[in-house]
């Protein structure tokens, strides 16, 4: 998540996790998050990216709530208290790390205002990385 010294773009931080599984993934952001936001109330997720769709986690002793939607946005919304939201760009895992890499540094810029996709076309993110596909090896 970059600090801003403003909140006029669209999102706040930016995840790019390596794996589909969400337990594994997401207990290491929390754990980033709340020793910089304190504690969490919940996140909202895609289930459509993801491979288990648990109602919670109990990350440092504090549980979590997720939940679940099925919009296939590529964002991720982090909760603290009853109305402070953080709104994420989720990098899908099996993006190549160039495109990724300028995808979260796009979403953070002060001056962004686009949305997922597109942040997404902008920086070479393609429909294959958002579905999951494997690259295709040379022939």
């Amino acid at each position: 998540m970059e600090t801003t010294s403003k909140r006029t773009g669209t999102f706040d931080g930016a995840w790019w996790p390596r794996s589909r599984d969400v337990e594994d993934q997401l207990s290491g952001l929390i754990t980033a998050l709340t020793a910089r936001l304190g504690p969490l109330a919940r996140v909202g997720l895609d289930a459509s990216a993801w491979d288990q769709t648990p109602g919670h986690l109990v990350i440092l002793g504090h549980m979590v709530r997720i939940d679940w939607s099925a919009v296939s946005d590529s964002t991720m919304i982090v909760t603290r208290g009853d109305q402070d939201h953080f709104l994420f760009l989720v990098i899908p895992p099996g993006t190549a790390s160039s495109p990724a890499r300028a995808a979260m540094a796009m979403a953070v810029r002060d001056d962004n205002d686009a949305p997922a996709e597109q942040i997404f076309a902008a920086t070479g993110v393609t429909r294959d990385d958002r579905l999951g596909v494997p690259p295709r090896s040379p022939d």
